[in-house]
């Protein structure tokens, strides 16, 4: 890949540069030309500096040693973590830390912050009052409702990044992710019924999913572009092949397989068929993430269609990216299925 024009000038600092998605920016960007400083309360081979971004002492010691010119802030308790951390804990390092990151970020003239929030702060807005009900068409203009303390300070934490834009200018882009963790699912029902979690991984890619290079993509266009937006809010899933058409979405509430087999016919049953695959029986929600194609020129490369294509062609629907970060964890300790 060609190397970004004036990327060598960039010093970037990432956040949670020991977890999924830290650990891919850390690996991907130096292969693109940008020089990079990664920080964690985690050791790792991608993390320079060990320490939290709770600690205004920490962080200002790594400001003034490394001068990072941008900052991709990827550090944050997860959903994995409600059942084992407090709301303090969360509140300290999801609102706090953003805090302490933002505050050094003005002082010390960085050009451009992304923070990387999740597409969880949409909560209870995701999913439709009935069971079987039309899916719900997820854009940047529904208003999220908050179903947990990682909603909560997600939230918190973005309505912050704002503030601090409108108050002192600095460039913020922020990125609503969606699900790209490689752990088992979370949900019992849905593993018993699925049992190959690859059938489960691909059917979410045309809806609720996306891979961690495309994420990571994602990140460097919003780095790229922060200085000409100044600021912006997006949804970061992969691209839906479904449309925002009330007959099809109700169709994807009662009988999704058949939507999908009316997408994409052929090539959709040979490769699911072949596996014993099936797709899930209903869809309560569809992430549009057109805004972020559009505004970004965000190009993602690991799509439902193209999983399907490369499913056929007898190849892994994941990118080498995903394989290389592989399985991090969110615990110390075995903590159920994200981490045994």
């Amino acid at each position: 890949m060609a190397t970004n024009i004036g990327a060598a000038q960039h010093k970037v600092l990432v956040t949670g540069s020991s977890g999924h998605l830290g650990t891919g920016l850390m690996l991907h960007l130096p292969t693109i030309g940008y020089e990079v400083v990664g920080i964690d309360i985690l050791p790792s081979s991608t993390t320079t500096a060990v320490g939290s971004i709770s600690s205004p002492e920490f962080l200002r010691k790594v400001f003034e040693t490394y001068r990072p010119t941008h900052v991709l802030h990827t550090a944050t308790l997860h959903k994995p973590h409600v059942d084992s951390h407090s709301m303090t804990d969360f509140v300290s390092t999801n609102v706090q830390g953003t805090v302490n990151l933002l505050d050094l970020s003005h002082e010390f003239g960085v050009q451009a912050f992304v923070f990387t929030s999740t597409t969880s702060t949409f909560g209870h807005a995701l999913r439709p009052a009935v069971e079987g009900d039309s899916a719900i068409w997820i854009d940047e203009q529904v208003h999220p409702i908050a179903k947990n303390i990682y909603g909560v300070t997600k939230i918190c934490a973005e309505d912050i990044c704002k503030l601090f834009h409108k108050q002192r200018g600095l460039p913020i882009i922020i990125l609503r992710t969606s699900r790209f963790f490689p752990e088992l699912d979370d949900v019992e029902s849905v593993r018993k019924t699925h049992p190959d979690d690859a059938n489960i991984k691909v059917n979410e890619l045309a809806y609720r999913r996306v891979d961690i290079y495309d994420v990571v993509t994602a990140h460097v266009k919003a780095l790229e572009k922060a200085q000409q937006l100044r600021w912006g809010k997006y949804i970061i899933s992969s691209p839906t092949p479904f449309t925002r058409n009330s007959k099809l979405l109700a169709s994807l509430g009662r009988d999704a397989p058949s939507v999908v087999e009316d997408i994409f016919g052929a090539a959709y049953k040979e490769v699911y068929e072949k596996r014993g695959w099936k797709y899930f029986a209903s869809v309560d929600r569809v992430y549009d993430s057109s805004a972020a194609l559009q505004d970004l020129g965000w190009t993602p490369l690991y799509t439902f269609e193209n999983a399907l294509q490369r499913l056929a062609a007898g190849e892994d629907y994941r990118s080498p990216l995903m394989l290389q970060v592989g399985i991090r964890g969110y615990h110390a300790e075995p903590t159920g299925v994200y981490t045994t």
